[in-house]
């Protein structure tokens, strides 16, 4: 069946305690990213999993279908909206004169 939704992990749990040089870093970039993928991943397969059921008629609850769905939707909308925002600070660094 369908997962429940997890709570979002503060900044500081994804990042850990590392350390650069004597100063703690901030949450890894990449880490975000993936995280934010894995979630795509995991969101698309629970709902072809429920579309497959429910077309094979053993989906015993049509809501579940539809919460997957919802999920999915917000797990892309929320990685289109890291991409943009990455793209946004990427333009401003590059507008930068030094």
């Amino acid at each position: 069946m369908i997962t429940p939704i997890q709570k979002l992990k503060p900044l500081q749990e994804i990042a850990g305690d590392q350390k650069i040089s004597g100063v703690q870093s901030a949450v890894p970039f990449k880490s975000v990213f993936e995280s934010a993928i894995d979630a795509v991943k995991e969101t698309d397969q629970e709902f072809a999993k429920g579309k497959y059921l429910l077309a094979t008629g053993q989906l015993d609850n049509p809501s579940s279908l539809m919460i997957a769905a919802s999920k999915n939707d917000t797990a892309v909308k929320m990685l289109v909206q890291l991409r943009n925002k990455a793209m946004d600070a990427y333009s401003e660094v590059m507008r930068i004169s030094l």
